[in-house]
């Protein structure tokens, strides 16, 4: 996935900075809020969290349906799409509209992830309604012109090419292709050089047409301003749009377990990657799977991975795992590099902390400290700032999780059982995992 930012160069930009870092500074990390559902008339809503600390107003805005949409032998088409929204839209070309994006002061962004394309605009109060203009203008009348179109294709291009020589960049293709064979989690969201070389303008136009809806649209919005504002400007950006999107149908998939893919390279380290049966965050047992995960692999300095592989055995500078959940896919996946005469130890190592789990699930102690850090870590990760703030509302949203989600998320968490813990981690854990060994073949192999 690819970002592609518009940020202000014009004479507002000093302000709005030092406005952004005034706020960055004096914002605390909020556990509490209040969040209110705003609904146009047109029927369009969006979450609002009222802010007037600072005088700037953030939205952050998500199409759901975005790179799996890509038709085939087009790949890459919605991150595509996401570079250009700036070059040009309505009457105005992009020297025309970025001038006009510029006076403004405001910051347009757009980026194309698995499952949606989203969009985020920052501006200060008092320019809202002329940077809001130019917002509906992006979405409602993107002109696609040829000569931006190759230039922005021109970069991704640069992009691949580049990352074709880098072993990682290879790797994560191939771990793709492995986990998720034909389906569209496999493909490369930036799409290949062949791929894009066919893309036209009409492409992008069509594609727009499909995604960008009011049926798929979720919104919010923190800052200075109010819900009766914030109404007739959602309608003015977001009410020209038809009510529906047009979306190809994705099918469900889980990662192919079981499998070993090795990426043979002359490498200093030796990367490990590994793939287990993931949860979904609206799934009873995800925050059981959650708290295990942290303990297991999802925290730095104190998880069990981090003190038998790191500190008691110095095989790697930094190992972890996470729960990665897509709208149609879910997975655990751990990842460390070590040297490659002692990979062989470090995967045997890895694979024995995840049968212990498996089988003897975690203590109270571990437990009781991991909800501490996980409930005390969410507001200063999650909500320190009006982006950090939108960008959490959209994802609540996105996932269904109810407008009270922050507020049930420590009662949530405070009821899960060592026992609940224990039940998840055999679920998932018991199954033998996909590998991928990136470097040399392992030396004196065990397990």
């Amino acid at each position: 996935m690819t970002m592609f930012n518009r940020l202000p160069i014009g004479a507002a930009k000093p302000l709005l900075v030092a406005l952004v870092l005034l706020g960055l500074a004096a914002m605390p990390a909020r556990a509490a809020m209040t969040i209110q559902e705003v609904r146009t008339s047109s029927g369009i809503k969006a979450w609002l969290v009222e802010d007037y600390s600072i005088p700037i107003v953030t939205v952050r805005f998500a199409f759901r349906g975005g790179s799996t949409q890509d038709p085939s032998g087009k790949e890459g088409l919605a991150n595509l799409m996401a570079g250009l929204f700036d070059e040009g839209a309505g009457d105005l070309d992009r020297e025309a509209f970025q001038e006009r994006l510029d006076d403004a002061g405001a910051e347009m962004r757009f980026d194309a992830g698995r499952d949606a394309v989203y969009g985020s605009m920052r501006v200060l109060a008092d320019q809202k309604d002329v940077a809001f203009d130019l917002l509906r203008l992006a979405i409602e009348q993107p002109r696609f012109d040829q000569g931006p179109m190759d230039r922005i294709r021109a970069q991704i291009v640069s992009g691949i090419t580049a990352e074709a020589k880098d072993p990682e960049a290879v790797a994560k293709i191939a771990w793709g292709k492995a986990l998720y064979g034909e389906h569209p989690y496999s493909r490369q969201d930036e799409g290949t050089e062949q791929t894009l070389a066919t893309a036209k303008p009409s492409d992008l136009k069509e594609l727009r047409k499909r995604l960008f809806a009011r049926g798929n649209l979720t919104i919010a919005v923190a800052g200075a301003i109010d819900a009766g504002a914030l109404k007739r400007d959602l309608d003015r950006i977001f009410g020209g749009l038809p009510a529906e999107p047009s979306l190809v149908p994705v099918a469900e998939t889980a990662p192919k377990l079981a499998q070993e893919v090795r990426i043979p390279y002359d490498l200093p380290q030796t990367g490990l990657r590994l793939a287990y049966a993931g949860v979904s965050d609206k799934d009873p047992r995800f925050f059981a799977a959650y708290l295990m995960n942290h303990i297991l692999g999802g925290e730095a300095f104190t998880s069990r991975l981090w003190n038998e592989v790191r500190e008691k055995r110095g095989l790697a500078y930094h190992i972890g795992s996470t729960l990665v959940n897509n709208d149609h896919a879910s997975a655990l996946v751990i990842g460390t590099g070590t040297r490659p005469d002692r990979a062989a130890e470090t995967l045997s190592l890895v694979r024995a902390e995840v049968r212990r789990m498996a089988e003897e699930g975690v203590s109270e102690e571990e437990l009781e400290a991991a909800k501490k850090n996980v409930i005390g870590g969410y507001a200063v990760d999650h909500l320190n700032s009006s982006s950090a703030i939108a960008n959490t509302l959209v994802a609540i949203q996105m996932e269904d999780l109810g407008i009270d989600y922050i507020e049930r998320r420590k009662q949530l968490i405070q009821a899960v059982t060592v026992e609940d813990v224990r039940s998840v981690a055999k679920q998932l854990l018991s199954a033998d995992p996909a590998v991928m060994i990136v470097g040399a073949p392992l030396e004196g192999r065990k397990g």
